[in-house]
């Protein structure tokens, strides 16, 4: 497996796949890897001939209070998971590498940003979508794998790829899932044995929420998120941050319960916020 640490490097390797005509894969990430992870790419290794994954923890997405220097990193576990999946290289710059001293532009989505994390994380998704177009500018891939966990993220970078004419596939893999449901994440290695129990009110709520709507129980997206709420705040340690419910391509809240339908949640397991979601189709 090659690791490379700077732009030129991996674009040597990649040049030298596409004078061989090969199908480039790009699984984006930030490190500290789990089955999720992992399952991306081998969700890339099935569709491409060769699978590059990066570890880029992007400052620019964090906000001034969030959990930039505190979160996890473990570079060489992740080399060794990543080789023994079969990725093929590796790509790990650094932050000044990424953002030269004199940058001064940035990659804005309109309207798909506002709501969700976009409401209570300003500047995130401008951060988001600069650098995975800087990252597809340098691995020039032709498929990319993004998890659905994070729909917004992959809705707006969906919107990106349409809008600036990348020739890239966008795929969207499943939410992979602890045994209990909840669903993983790098983040989850914050929560306390406690919090952990009560980390499984994300899905559960999500689940009541699927059944009540495909039963056609409830026909108001105010009284399914006041379901949600009553279910979450029954769990210790919850402090919500939001509940969605809204249309999964144009992500606008509706009043009405129509299929498709995306329910989305963001919670506080104590100063842990965790996120997860589910379409009902």
């Amino acid at each position: 497996m090659i690791v490379a640490k700077n732009k030129e490097d991996i674009k040597k390797v990649i040049t030298k796949w596409k004078v061989d005509g090969l199908k480039v894969g790009f699984v984006p990430t930030m490190g500290f890897f789990h089955d999720g992870h992992l399952s991306l790419m081998k969700e890339s290794l099935k569709r491409a001939d060769k699978t590059i994954v990066s570890i880029f923890v992007n400052p620019t997405q964090f906000g001034p209070n969030e959990d930039f220097d505190s979160y996890p990193r473990d570079t060489e576990r992740d080399l060794r998971l990543a080789e023994k999946v079969g990725v093929d290289a590796v790509f790990i710059p650094d932050v000044e590498d990424m953002y030269p001293g004199n940058s001064k532009t940035w990659v804005i989505v309109e309207d798909l940003s506002k709501n969700l994390c976009g409401r209570s994380r300003p500047g995130h998704f401008r951060g988001v979508a600069t650098v995975v177009t800087k990252l597809f500018n340098i691995i020039q891939p032709d498929i990319a794998i993004f998890g659905q966990k994070d729909f917004q993220q992959l809705q707006i970078i969906r919107q990106m790829v349409k809008d600036l004419d990348f020739p890239i596939e966008i795929v969207g893999a499943p939410i992979y899932r602890e045994f209990d449901g909840l669903a993983m994440s790098s983040r989850n290695t914050y929560l306390s044995k406690e919090e952990r129990k009560s980390a499984i009110c994300l899905y559960k709520s999500l689940k009541i929420a699927q059944n009540l709507v495909e039963s056609g129980k409830i026909k108001k997206a105010k009284e399914l998120q006041e379901t949600i709420r009553r279910t979450i705040d029954g769990f210790p340690f919850t402090k919500i941050d939001y509940i969605f419910i809204g249309d999964p391509e144009s992500l606008e809240p509706v009043d009405d319960l129509k299929k498709p339908l995306l329910v989305a949640l963001a919670v506080y397991l104590g100063k842990t916020r965790l996120i997860d979601n589910i379409v009902i189709d």
